[in-house]
């Protein structure tokens, strides 16, 4: 790994400084240091990215100031001031606002402040003219509503969501997110944000949110909480250095899951975009999280071929709920999903028995009373990946753990070509739905959970990577890697609509 200059010279500075590297005692911005050359591309824009863009950009300009462009970066904001001057560091209010008075900065506002090294770089960059060093094949034309993405193809669709009333379907695209009314499937909003790619949607359970997460390969992951109604960004929360997958809410909608590529499940709180939560257990990618009916544990499944369970209050890692015997699973896990169980007062579906219990309004503890244990509700996950198997397993282990065992499966389902990338359960837990690809080709299917028995959904067009039940029960949305949206009944596998996700240059399109 190459590191710049004026890095290193940023590194040896803080290090050799009485300030050290946490943090700056003084008021005054940090004074340059000519020799070490910074560069905007490789050293000021990553910066920007990671702890400026969420809050400072076109969909979300806080403050009337962006620093997703590098023009947009010398214009002042609300307060009138530059936010850049060449030459002059001092006179910048960008370099006013992310250094420490007193202990604290303004910016990043509710976040940590930045580093000794990274206050630097930019202080230095501006005080050796600001000057943009992007290199031409890197340089590309904003996306913003304003401006807003062009399609030389319908895009690739990784994920399709129903609101809860049924009102709307979310699908990706690209640099965005296309939101039709189900009236007659014409194209509402475009919710256009800073991420080139977002793996995956959902709505939040009372439908007045809707999270994306995705990013840029390789730069930088982000979450994005809409107002899709009304077409507002809320939260733009960046994290780590690359996309993020499997969003998912918890019941109550006060904590978004996530996984990442750095091999750990995250958390965050919707209404600040704060990190809550951390687990990193995981030895791959995490592709796909679930909360249990509780929302005291998520669930989450990775690249690494296991289904890991953690505890949400705690940040605790828990158990691995598929077998971690080499070769018990063919390959990486893609898609999770929690079975929907009706919350009946005096019974509880366990094992697809019918039991009644003494505790109104809960359901069996699983295990039995235990001194010391705590009463753990009965979920039942979907999981699905690269081998093409769909499996059903207990969230929560009965009995001890031996080597070689996967006491939690419940049962298998046949296999479907290819790998699968979703699966989604329909809302009264009967039945779940699956896509999948295989060499150009795809397929969706509807499973009868409890007796195994399937409805190949028929002219699905090409590879299957995301499908969702319309809250109804009767409908679901499918779509894949050439752009098209297919409406199948349910029960039959009809075809009963199908349109491509792709805006025209108004910005409205009517399904076919």
């Amino acid at each position: 790994m190459t590191v710049s200059r004026a890095l290193l010279a940023a590194i040896s500075a803080a290090v050799v400084s009485s300030a050290g590297l946490g943090s700056l005692i003084a008021a005054d911005p940090p004074k340059a240091d000519p020799s070490a050359k910074v560069s905007y591309y490789k050293d000021v824009r990553p910066i920007l990215a990671q702890h400026c863009n969420g809050c400072h950009q076109p969909a979300k300009p806080q403050g009337g100031y962006i620093t997703t462009s590098y023009p947009d970066l010398f214009k002042p904001g609300e307060r009138e001031k530059p936010g850049v001057i060449a030459g002059k560091p001092a006179g910048s209010y960008l370099v006013e606002q992310i250094t420490l008075h007193d202990g604290k900065a303004e910016m990043p506002k509710g976040r940590d402040p930045l580093n000794t090294i990274q206050t630097r770089l930019i202080a230095d960059w501006i005080a050796q003219g600001a000057t943009d060093d992007t290199p031409a094949s890197a340089r590309t034309v904003a996306i913003d509503a304003s401006n807003p993405p062009k399609y030389a193809a319908a895009p690739v669709v990784t994920s399709v969501a129903f609101d809860p009333k049924g009102e709307y379907l979310a699908v990706t695209g690209y640099h965005e997110i296309l939101l039709y009314s189900t009236k007659d499937y014409h194209l509402e909003s475009r919710l256009i944000g800073i991420s080139e790619r977002l793996n995956s949607l959902e709505f939040s359970p009372n439908g007045e949110r809707l999270v994306a997460a995705g990013g840029s390969p390789g730069r930088f992951g982000e979450i994005q909480i809409w107002n899709p109604k009304k077409g507002d960004l809320l939260i733009s929360a960046p994290v780590t250095f690359d996309t993020v997958y499997g969003a998912s809410w918890s019941p109550n909608g006060k904590v978004i899951a996530f996984g990442c590529a750095d091999n750990t499940v995250r958390g965050i709180d919707p209404l600040t975009g704060k990190q809550i939560l951390q687990m990193g257990t995981h030895s791959d990618w995490v592709l796909a999280t679930v909360f249990s009916q509780d929302g005291e544990y998520v669930a989450s499944v990775g690249r690494d071929m296991s289904m890991k369970l953690t505890e949400v209050p705690t940040q605790r890692f828990v158990d691995n709920v598929t077998s971690i015997t080499p070769g018990a699973l063919k390959g990486g896990l893609m898609a999770v999903d929690r079975r929907p169980v009706k919350n009946d007062p005096t019974s509880v579906r366990l094992f697809g028995a019918v039991l009644k219990v003494s505790r109104p309004k809960r359901m069996q503890k699983v295990p039995p009373d235990t001194p010391g244990v705590p009463p753990k509700l009965y979920d039942e996950l979907l999981v699905a990946g690269s081998d093409g198997t769909p499996r059903l397993y207990k969230m929560h282990r009965e009995q001890p753990r031996q080597i070689g065992d996967d006491a939690n499966k419940v049962r298998e389902y046949e296999k479907m070509p290819g790998r699968v990338s979703c699966v989604a359960f329909s809302p009264d837990g009967k039945h779940f739905a699956a896509a999948s690809s295989l060499d150009g080709k795809g397929e969706v299917r509807v499973y009868e959970v409890d007796t195994g028995k399937k409805v190949v959904c028929e002219k699905v067009t090409g590879p299957a990577y995301a499908v969702a039940w319309h809250p109804d029960g009767k409908m679901i949305a499918s779509a894949g890697f050439d752009g098209k949206v297919w409406l199948h009944d349910a029960a039959s596998g009809k075809l009963t609509r199908e349109f491509v996700a792709l805006p025209t240059t108004t910005g409205k399109t009517g399904a076919q």
